[in-house]
Parts: structure tokens; C-alpha cells; sequence
């Protein structure tokens, strides 16, 4: 079969304004947690798209570590190519899409660190491994060879197994603070559901965008 055959219909469900709720922060929990019993892998990884400074776009999947009233959160190393295109652009677009369930969210807004506390007490819950890989790994440069990263991890070891773990200067959070959240639900024959809602000072707007 070629890439051009591949399709299938959607019709699971449907998404009407009376399903929506007023906050669509509210909202994005009321999907993802379905999202979560429905026992989908991953069901918190999300595309990042960023740009440059000079608008190149860039993508990469990382995985959302937290939704509250202010926006999405998710952590990184800041001098990866990420933190560096944030660094110039504080922008960014998240999309998730919950294949089996037929759907699909995005988000746009910008982007600010959280505050040191914050990055400190979700790095100090990660896996052991997880917080040395994090010293051992200069994120997004080019090494000599897979040699080299397992050196510098086992060096990263022998210092931990000597003193306490800490947080990276260079590792933390990012806060996506957003100004648009669009919800779109597969239907037949391509006729989605697309709702999308805006930001209005404290308050959101909702509109309907033909799919």
C-alpha cells in the first residue's frame, strides 16, 4: 500500500460547545485524564515546536510534568538547542494527539522558567539515574561517540556516590503560559471538531474553526 492510501475514518466521538467547559485549562485535564484511564502510552508526550531568533522552526517530543491555571510545564536542559531557541524566542506551540481516542490538542503562548524551588523539587524526584544522566549529558552538542557519553555518566556516578545530588545550574522548567488552546476531535468524512479558545484578559473566548 502506498503512504498516500493510508487512511481511516473517525467516528468514536463528537465535540460540541455544551462539552466544553469555560476554562479550557479545565478542560485539557478533563481530556488527558481520560486520556490516562484509557491506559494510552506516553499519554503525557507532547510535540514542542519552538523557532530561532530568525524564525527557524524546530520540533521535538517531551513529556508535560505538570497543567495548572497558568499554563503547562515541562523541564529540560536550558543550553539545549530548545532552551537556546527559547532563550531568543520565548515562544512555543504544544500539540498532543491521543491517537485511540481520536484526538488532538494544541497550544500556543509563551514561554518563562519557573521559579529555582519548583525545578529543584521535581529534579530531586526523579529516577537516581535519571538526575546523574542530567550532569552527564551536555544536551543538543556533538560528541565523539557513545564511548564518550557513558564516560562522562560514570564519572557523573563516582561524584554522586561522594556527595549529595543537586540540581544542574543548566537543567529546569519551562512554563507555557497560553494564549490559544484549540480541542479537535476526529469525525467522518474529515468533518472534524474544532474548537478553539482565546484568551481574553482573565476570561476565554470560544469559537468554532471549520476543520
Amino acid at each position: 500500500m502506498s503512504i498516500a492510501d493510508l487512511r481511516r475514518d473517525y467516528r468514536a466521538r463528537a465535540l460540541s460547545e455544551t462539552d466544553a467547559a469555560a476554562d479550557p485549562l479545565v478542560f485539557f485535564r478533563q481530556w488527558f485524564d481520560e486520556a490516562v484511564r484509557a491506559d494510552l502510552h506516553d499519554a503525557n508526550a507532547m510535540t514542542l515546536a519552538t523557532a530561532s531568533a530568525d524564525g527557524t522552526p524546530d520540533g521535538r517530543i517531551v513529556l508535560l510534568k505538570d497543567v495548572g491555571p497558568d499554563g503547562f510545564t515541562f523541564f529540560t536542559n536550558y543550553d539545549s538547542a530548545k532552551g537556546q531557541e527559547l532563550a531568543e524566542n520565548p515562544r512555543a506551540t504544544l500539540v498532543f494527539f491521543w491517537a485511540a481516542l481520536e484526538r488532538q490538542v494544541r497550544v500556543s503562548g509563551t514561554v518563562t522558567r519557573v521559579d529555582a524551588a519548583a525545578s529543584d523539587a521535581y529534579f530531586l524526584s526523579r529516577p537516581r539515574e535519571s538526575q546523574v544522566g542530567a550532569w552527564a549529558s551536555p544536551q543538543s552538542q556533538v560528541i565523539a561517540d557513545r564511548a564518550t557519553l557513558e564516560t562522562r555518566m560514570a564519572d557523573a556516578t563516582a561524584r554522586f556516590a561522594a556527595e549529595p545530588m543537586t540540581r544542574p545550574p543548566h537543567w529546569g522548567g519551562y512554563l507555557v503560559t497560553p494564549a490559544w488552546i484549540e480541542f479537535w476531535q476526529g469525525r467522518p468524512n474529515r468533518l472534524h471538531d474544532r474548537l478553539r479558545y482565546h484568551r481574553a484578559g482573565n476570561s476565554w473566548t470560544i469559537a468554532r474553526l471549520a476543520p
